[in-house]
């Protein structure tokens, strides 16, 4: 008796879950964004929000929630919300790059969250002073002449562009400093000044420049080259195995949100991020399509924490305090 009450309950609960799935979204959905307002990940967020809200027939919002390297917002979106559907998070490859470099988390990149779709890549482009360096060969065979006399600009302690310099100086097999900044702007302008040896920069914030020929242009960091670069070769033409790095941003839920409401919400975004004009926005921050299925991005992003995970040990990195 007391089995058929518990079977009794439990159907009526998933009655319960699969009505509300079918209703979504009943009232505004809310995207949480661990980074600052105006940056890639964020303004990607927002063109997705304005193109949802009609689709949805609800609002959209976008929230900045940052502090800790991003993982104040992450871990608002893992634990302090019901897994409902109603907050989504949209963040970058930092998502995978922070369960080794922060060990006290409070939450678990790799179990806490589902992955809605791959909402692009963003290449790195390798920037040097003309003057210095005309080719990534050149560079390489520079550090290996003078060990540690090389330095290379990242936007702080384990993000990405320090573990794309990291995979890049494992794979080629050099030595080389490590100087932080606080952010790309500044970093680019000391490979300007000649002060720092080479940049990974985002390519929104160097292709004028390589254009205008005050940058060299060495490799882009990605598995492909970059449309706005397509003349440049990725580190892996350029010579160097196993050296590609790649940059993007994802959008995830609470990985106990109904996988009714995943589907829909991926069905959705992925409407947007076939148009057109969509594509022409995106592109102008230096993002690249790249199509992904739920499934596919739990694959892809599950593997990413491995290998930055790896990567980590490798290149000898401490975890933050």
């Amino acid at each position: 008796m007391r089995h058929r009450w518990l079977v009794g309950v439990a159907m009526a609960l998933a009655g319960i879950t699969t009505a509300s799935a079918q209703s979504w979204p009943s009232k505004p959905v809310r995207i949480v964004v661990p980074v600052t307002a105006g940056s890639a990940t964020d303004v990607t967020a927002r063109v997705i929000a304005d193109h949802l809200a009609p689709q949805l027939g609800q609002p959209v919002v976008v929230e900045n929630r940052t502090g800790a390297g991003g993982t104040t917002g992450m871990g608002y979106v893992a634990k302090s919300v019901e897994p409902d559907g109603y907050t989504v998070l949209v963040h970058s490859a930092a998502f995978v790059i922070q369960p080794a470099t922060f060990p006290n988390l409070g939450y678990d990149s790799g179990k806490d969250f589902a992955g809605v779709t791959l909402l692009g890549m963003a290449p790195l482009v390798m920037i040097a002073s003309p003057d210095k360096y005309k080719t990534l060969k050149d560079m390489v065979t520079a550090a290996k002449a003078r060990p540690n006399a090389v330095n290379y600009a990242t936007v702080g302690y384990g993000a990405a562009a320090h573990l794309t310099s990291e995979r890049l100086r494992l794979a080629a097999g050099f030595e080389a400093q490590q100087i932080p900044f606080r952010g790309a702007p500044e970093a680019v302008n000391e490979v300007l000044a000649k002060r720092v040896d080479f940049f990974f920069s985002p390519t929104l914030a160097a292709v004028p420049l390589i254009r205008d020929g005050k940058l060299s242009a060495l490799a882009v960091s990605s598995s492909k080259r970059a449309r706005s670069l397509p003349e440049v070769p990725t580190t892996i033409e350029a010579g160097y195995p196993n050296s590609d790095y790649n940059f993007w941003i994802g959008m995830w839920v609470p990985v106990k949100t109904p996988r009714e409401v995943i589907d829909r919400l991926y069905a959705e975004t992925r409407k947007i991020l076939d148009m057109p004009a969509v594509q022409e926005k995106l592109a102008a921050l230096g993002n690249e399509p790249a199509q992904m299925t739920p499934a596919e991005f739990d694959k892809f992003f599950q593997a990413e924490i491995k290998l930055n995970g790896d990567l980590v040990k490798a290149a000898g990195i401490k975890p933050n305090p």
